[in-house]
């Protein structure tokens, strides 16, 4: 299986347009977004997306429960704070990241396979505890200059990090 994983698009339309394009090209099953959307609006652009989608809030979105709805009437899921994903044999974690010590914990647990995390802009793999823990960076490209998702193979556990 192939997982798109996306985090910071902060209203940067044009690049979650380039996002959604770059992940219907990959032909990914699933797509996981780790929060900042920011407003309701930008729910619309997520429309042309061919996977499904699961995501959380992030400490940047507003009007939660417009964001959530606007989402659940293009047939995206945002479960609030936290994720536990089930895909295939896999347990994911998938969360915004800005509470440090929680971050931390999930990663020593080492009940997740995957923890999948976004907030610091900066694209990062790594294995810790042998939790293999992605940051997609940011699809905004905003702080860093550079637009990034992630794509994750599940049979491989090898992510890639696109420049979009």
């Amino acid at each position: 299986m192939r997982i798109g994983i996306i985090s910071d698009t902060h209203d940067r339309l044009p690049f979650i347009e380039k996002a959604i394009k770059e992940l219907n090209e990959r032909d990914v099953e699933l797509v996981l977004h780790a929060g900042d959307y920011c407003a309701p609006f930008v729910a619309s652009r997520f429309k042309p997306l061919r996977a499904k989608m699961i995501g959380v809030f992030g400490n940047n979105d507003a009007e939660r429960e417009l964001l959530r709805r606007n989402f659940n009437e293009i047939g995206i899921e945002i479960r609030g704070r936290f994720a536990d994903i089930r895909a295939g044999d896999l347990r994911i974690a998938l969360l915004h990241g800005e509470e440090q010590e929680l971050l931390r914990s999930l990663m020593d647990a080492g009940s997740f396979d995957v923890i999948v995390y976004g907030h610091t802009h900066r694209a990062e793999v790594k294995r810790r505890n042998g939790v293999l823990v992605v940051n997609p960076g940011e699809a905004c490209g905003y702080l860093s200059g550079k637009a990034t998702i992630a794509l994750l193979d599940t049979h491989s556990m090898k992510v890639e990090i696109i420049q979009i």
